[in-house]
């Protein structure tokens, strides 16, 4: 079967879009390599300017567009990182671009998106809605619609990433790829030839996944994977991948944040949810990689601060790094001091107190006393909570257990 996309297009991209694009590394991952029991390369694509591989799709598109297509401007649907990517290499190139974006994008990624020079226009309460108004506006302004995945020249400008991968490391035995739409695993399955493809999906959008199974789209929900949070594979995507028959594997909320953890403390970048997604898949397949030459795409690094935060204190917690301690303590003198007191000796640091008075279920002059402390392993709550209970003190630990 003739594919809609070939390894002699991909090679055309890598000649368009060079130096236009970072060259971003592939470098190996020691610590990741024994965390995980394979032998671990990362290619770190948040390294592109926009933060995301979707720069190389975007521009490769945007290059093959004849003069009077280029005057006429582009429009094109997407709440982050292809609109960022649009924006910029359109201003680059001196293209007007307008991006349709869901009323529910996050003001940052307006705002980014704005900076970059598109004109944004705020449509739809979700994806389907925004891109319906993209297509509208598209035909009734002559400009040219981009698609983020379903677009043979995107795919082929994604798969330079693994043009540049294998160029690094030619000994890889298998690449593993966040999907959402499909055009980047699209495109790097058929630049890497024979070395074999591992998709990777979020398990609460495995859109993918269905497609290939001729099920119907996934609901969907809550997912911090918001870059591969689509509802339906492209059709072209899902070409290309039911036709060299590439596995796709599914992942956790809870390995995806671990992921994005620990790619920050361990090789101190900044990975979104969608761009841990590859890591994940170790973590959680094991086996699946176990002893394997393993090359991994970080494919973005946008994610809100705010997330950020949360996914680290989150960590601190599944690590037994952070435990909240609940504690029974008479309401007097002394009390608090003698606990925080057992809390230093044990090499704790308290970082917040919460004292709470208005039990109806204690006695009058009792209280309970809830301290969120950094320790440096769960040996050391283990350790905490015996002198605290030794001491005479009722204590239960209510976040960052002891197993």
């Amino acid at each position: 079967m003739t594919l809609p996309v070939s390894r002699a297009d991909v090679d055309a991209a890598a000649s368009a879009i060079d130096g236009q694009v970072i060259r971003t590394p592939t470098t190996l991952s020691t610590t990741l390599s024994e965390i995980t029991g394979a032998d671990v390369s990362i290619k770190f694509e948040n390294l592109q300017f926009t933060a995301s591989f979707k720069e190389r799709g975007a521009l490769n598109k945007l290059l093959s567009l004849t003069d009077e297509e280029r005057k006429a401007g582009v429009v094109a649907c997407s709440a982050g990182n292809f609109a960022q990517a649009v924006a910029y290499h359109a201003r680059r190139l001196g293209v007007s671009a307008t991006i349709v974006m869901p009323t529910i994008t996050p003001y940052n990624k307006i705002e980014r998106t704005s900076v970059l020079g598109a004109e944004v226009v705020r449509h739809g309460a979700d994806v389907d809605a925004s891109s319906a108004k993209a297509e509208e506006m598209a035909r009734g302004s002559g400009r040219v619609l981009l698609k983020p995945f379903d677009d043979d020249k995107v795919i082929a400008g994604q798969g330079t990433v693994a043009l540049e991968m294998l160029a690094d490391v030619p000994a890889l035995d298998v690449l593993v790829v966040p999907v959402g739409g499909g055009g980047l695993i699209s495109g790097m399955a058929i630049a890497a030839g024979d070395v074999e493809i591992v998709g990777v999906q979020s398990d609460v959008y495995p859109s993918m996944v269905n497609a290939l199974r001729d099920e119907p789209p996934p609901r969907g929900g809550t997912t911090i994977a918001d870059g591969i949070a689509v509802k339906a594979a492209g059709r072209l995507t899902t070409e290309i991948v039911r036709s060299l028959e590439i596995d796709i594997v599914t992942v956790t909320e809870a390995h995806i944040e671990e992921a994005i953890a620990l790619y920050l403390e361990i090789e101190k970048v900044v990975a979104e949810g969608a761009g841990a997604a590859a890591l994940a898949a170790l973590l959680e397949h094991p086996e699946r990689f176990r002893g394997r030459r393993v090359g991994l795409v970080l494919s973005g690094g946008n994610i809100d601060l705010q997330l950020l935060g949360s996914v680290i204190m989150r960590s601190l917690v599944r690590t037994g790094r952070l435990v909240t301690l609940r504690v029974d303590v008479t309401d007097s003198p002394g009390s608090l001091s003698e606990l925080t007191g057992i809390v230093a000796d044990a090499g704790g640091n308290i970082i917040d107190v919460r004292h709470r008075r208005q039990i109806l279920t204690m006695p009058s002059r009792a209280a309970q006393v809830d301290l969120t402390i950094e320790v440096g392993n769960r040996d050391v709550i283990a350790t905490l909570v015996s002198r605290i209970r030794d001491a005479g003190f009722e204590v239960d630990v209510i976040h960052g257990g002891l197993a």
